[in-house]
């Protein structure tokens, strides 16, 4: 049985960063990041990687079953049985859509959403402080001002009516990204290990 942690979060709250180093100091917890499993499929130059690059570098979502494949695919290739995701859902159609396959599917439990909470001002700072870091060659396409405004939007949108749904089903976990790396990281992992 797979154990799926999904984790959301403003651009630039750090939930990535905070999912990777988890699965770095824990052998039984592997992390995706939708974003990176994306950008691989660009980076590998196929069909389907040019398509979802026409959405990366609008700011805009990529196609829902592109998305679902790829994420169902990967829970199901993991090495290990304890999953942590981010980067999704980003829509109340993904959220829906992922949620009625999952209940289909007996390998897969969805143990927790935990959204990595920060305010507009910190996530703008953070991904401007990341695109001004970046090394030549390094530079992200949707690390802008005008990409990032879309990006928030894109993400408070729906984010009321996912919170709702997830804490109806008690799947909600909220954890203030406004503090140390350390500090989210160790109260993100105190947390996931309750879980599994």
């Amino acid at each position: 049985m797979k154990k799926l942690f999904l984790i959301i979060g403003a651009p630039g709250s750090g939930k990535t960063t905070d999912a990777s180093i988890i699965a770095e100091k824990n052998d039984n917890i592997v992390h995706y990041s939708t974003g990176d499993m994306l950008r691989e499929e660009v980076a590998s130059g196929s069909e389907l990687g040019q398509t979802i690059e026409s959405f990366i570098a609008k700011g805009a979502l990529v196609p829902l079953k592109i998305i679902v494949d790829t994420i169902v695919s990967a829970i199901k290739n993991a090495p290990v049985d304890n999953v942590l995701i981010d980067g999704y859902p980003r829509s109340t159609e993904q959220m829906t859509a992922f949620d009625a396959l999952v209940s289909q599917e007996d390998d897969i439990e969805l143990a927790s959403v935990i959204e990595v909470r920060v305010s507009e001002q910190v996530a703008k700072d953070r991904i401007l402080g990341r695109a001004a870091d970046a090394k030549p060659g390094e530079e992200r396409s949707d690390d802008s001002v005008e990409v990032f405004f879309d990006r928030m939007k894109i993400y408070t949108d729906p984010l009321a009516e996912i919170q709702a749904f997830y804490t109806e089903k008690n799947l909600l976990t909220v954890i203030s990204g406004e503090r140390t790396l350390e500090e989210v990281v160790a109260d993100m992992e105190t947390f996931v290990k309750s879980k599994i």
